[in-house]
Parts: C-alpha cells; structure tokens; sequence
C-alpha cells in the first residue's frame, strides 16, 4: 500500500503541475454543458412566423392574438395574398405561414370542422416538424376554449410525461455527462502509460517490486478522483444553472456514475498498454470512444432506427447503457429496480476490462 501511495502521489504532480490541462479538465465539463444547456438547445423560441388571415373576424384575431403571446411563435410578417409566401421563406426571418381560411369564424361558431394550411420551411426537417406539432396544440388548445357546438367530436389532450415542456435540458444532460466523462477518462488515462513509454520510465517500473495492478491502480486513482469532482461539477451546474431536478436518488446516480467512471478509465488505460505512442493513443481514445458514443448511444439518434449490426455494436458500448441509466434516474425518478440490468451489464464490462488489462500488461519492453 505504501507503494500504491507513493506512485499515486507522482501521478497528481504530473497532473497538478500542467495548469493548461487541468483548465481543460474541469473546464471543459462546464462549457460542454452550457452549451448543450442553452445554445445547442432543441427547443421552439421566438421562431418567426407569417399569418395570412383571410378571415379577419373577431375569432381569427383571437387566435393570432393567442399565438402571437406564447414564448414559441412571434408573428413577424402579415401577408397579404399566398403569393408573398415564397419571398417570405427566403428571408429567413419566418419558419412557418398559417392560412387562416375565410370561413373561419363561421364554422367555429357552427361547431363544424374548418381547415387551416401549415407550410413550413422544410430546409430543416426537424425543427420544422417541432414547430409544426407546437402550433398543431396552441390550435387545438383555442378549438376547445371556443368551441361551441358539441357536434365537433372529440378533442384530444397531449401531455408529454416527464418533459412536459419539452425542454432541452432534459435530452441532452444526461448524453453530455456520458460523453464528458468517456472523453475525459478514456483520454487523460490513455497517454498514462504511454508517456512512461516514451519518457523511458516504464523500465524504473519494470524493475521495481511493483506488481502489474499496482501500476494500473496507481494510474487509474488520480483519474479517478478528477473524475468524481468532475461529475460533481456538472451535476451542480445541471442543477441549477439548467434548473434540470434531479427526480430519483442522488447517491444511486453518483453510485453508478463512479461505475461508469472506473470503466472509463480501464479503457483507457487498455488503450495506453496496447499503444507506443501518445498521439496514436489520443487518436484511438477519441475515434473508438467519442464517435460511437455520439452516434449510437441513443443520445443524438435513437438506436431503434439503427440497423441490426449498428444496434448490436451499440450495445457493446459502455456509453449506451449508462446514459439509459442516468436518464431514468435523473428524469424518470426509477431506482435500482428497474435499471438492475444495465447495471450488472456495465459491472460486467468493468470485471473484463480490468482482467483484459492485467493480462495485456507487459513486464518486458520490445
């Protein structure tokens, strides 16, 4: 134990005596989830829209009324015929045109069924199909507080459990926190051993009494407590710079996060024994690690969609079933009863990657 102390304490003064990198470490974090938070946001705001009212009773002013005082639309152009459409879109300060017909009014009041035109503006598929579904219930939400006649049939109530204003906070918080601590982990560990390597230190190690899992730990520990307060870090901000709750328990999160965490690190200290040079090292830490997690661990595209092989790549990441873990705890408020089988699945990962770095350790150089 005193030799683990000794090799722990001359990994924190090779880390603690690199300010620029210990900037990027508790940095990084913090930025990611900013940005995420707000500017990478999904959200529907201010989007601008264009409304040509051919009706232009009481009724129709209303609902412009209605639309125009939500946080998600502002009304910025009033056209006059159909034909202004085109010049409108290619301004850019309008994503969506509401045609209000001109029998509005009296088909509302009849209680029968009216038709209204939504075009969007469709460069962007996804976000106009958000604006679409957000103006689809502001216009369901006015049918139902004027309609009159009991004849119009059933009007439907969408509720959206667990995100009930479709905030951004909620997708990509848990995403952020998986990608930040695989990126971190994975790379700050990667170039561990392979910078005794190149410095010609790994033969002082060699040499000593020192067993191969004393090294591996000694790498790990000081990884692994940046880590923790890391985490600590991004938790704190989610919490109340992204005023994201934390619904179920926080000692389960931080439980499973230091799982998900020691993964990380054997990963990358699997990387560094494999490797012989830290820039091949760093090169393999963010091409096999960063990319699978942000294109098949759910968090940017749902795996569902994915074909057969991509979906059984995806379910050998450490990443996929982490971050279904962090999203049911901190969003759905479950507990250990229903995420049990991602988490014998990452304990799993961590057993084998821990074996498979002690076997794969070399006492010799080449």
């Amino acid at each position: 134990m005193k030799q683990l102390f000794t090799f722990v304490q001359k990994e924190f003064y090779h880390i603690l005596r690199d300010r620029r990198t210990l900037l990027i470490l508790f940095g990084m974090p913090i930025v990611q989830v900013l940005l995420f938070g707000y500017a990478l946001s999904t959200e529907v705001k201010n989007t601008g829209i264009g409304i040509l009212d051919l009706d232009k009773t009481q009724n129709s002013i209303a609902l412009i009324s209605q639309i125009n005082s939500n946080q998600y639309f502002d009304v910025e152009k009033d056209l006059k015929s159909i034909n202004e459409a085109e010049d409108a879109f290619r301004t850019g300060k309008i994503k969506m045109i509401l045609v209000i017909p001109d029998k509005f009014s009296e088909n509302l009041v009849a209680g029968s069924k009216t038709q209204m035109q939504l075009i969007t503006d469709g460069t962007d598929i996804n976000h106009a199909n958000q604006i679409l579904n957000f103006m689809n219930n502001i216009i369901l939400d006015y049918y139902g507080q004027n309609i009159i006649s009991s004849s119009s049939g059933v009007q439907p109530e969408i509720r959206m459990l667990y995100n009930p204003q479709l905030k951004g906070a909620p997708n990509f918080v848990p995403g952020v926190m998986a990608l930040i601590l695989l990126i971190i982990c994975v790379l700050m560990t990667a170039i561990a051993i392979v910078r005794e390597k190149e410095t010609g230190t790994m033969e002082v190690l060699l040499v000593s009494p020192m067993k191969p899992w004393v090294i591996i730990l000694g790498k790990t520990i000081p990884y692994f407590l940046m880590s923790v307060l890391i985490l600590a870090s991004i938790v704190l901000v989610s919490v109340t710079l992204l005023e994201l709750p934390i619904h179920g328990s926080l000692l389960l999160l931080f439980s499973l996060s230091v799982l998900f965490i020691i993964t990380n690190l054997l990963i990358g200290i699997l990387i560094s024994i494999l490797t012989d040079s830290q820039q091949n090292a760093m090169l393999i830490s963010l091409v096999g690690t960063m990319l699978p997690t942000v294109m098949l661990s759910g968090f940017m595209f749902p795996i569902e969609n994915m074909p057969v092989p991509l979906q059984v790549i995806a379910n050998v990441l450490p990443s996929k079933w982490y971050y279904e873990i962090v999203k049911n705890i901190m969003i759905k408020g479950t507990g250990i009863e229903v995420i049990w089988k991602h988490t014998a699945i990452l304990s799993a990962m961590t057993g084998l990657l821990f074996m498979i770095a002690v076997k794969k350790f070399k006492i010799r150089l080449e």
